[in-house]
């Protein structure tokens, strides 16, 4: 119970209400820490813990949460978003085959020479999505 009114406050100091649904998926998306997960990957997590919701109240959810500022978006492949809980400015590797993202800590990459926003645009932040696949054998 204590959790649930937490997780409750928490959204509402975010500007959303704290519907059954926003819980639940709050919940099941920062209980372990920081991590990448799309829509439909969190979709699965909650019917295996019994909880029947819709992939559009997922993806709702989802996308209530990055307006509010409690995850990132991470878009790499056109198809497939990730939504990051880690909201501090970072970058990703990006695992080919896969799919795997992890973060690159803040201080390995340097950022030089961006360009000035177009006017009236203010720079929101830079991602840096670094592709990688296994080496071929020799």
């Amino acid at each position: 119970m204590e959790r649930t009114s937490s997780v409750a406050r928490d959204l509402r100091e975010a500007g959303l209400r704290p519907t059954e649904q926003r819980i639940a998926l709050f919940n099941l998306l920062f209980a372990g820490g920081h991590r990448h997960i799309t829509a439909e990957e969190l979709h699965a997590e909650v019917l295996a813990h019994g909880i029947t919701l819709s992939v559009a109240t997922v993806y709702n959810a989802l996308n209530d949460f990055t307006e509010a500022g409690l995850v990132r978006v991470l878009a790499v492949e056109g198809a497939r978003t990730w939504f990051d809980t880690n909201i501090s400015d970072h970058h990703h590797f990006y695992f080919e085959g896969n799919g795997e993202i992890r973060d690159i800590g803040s201080d390995s990459i340097s950022i030089a020479n961006v360009p000035d926003p177009p006017e009236g645009f203010e720079i929101a932040n830079v991602d840096v999505v670094i592709r990688v696949r296994p080496t071929p054998s020799q």
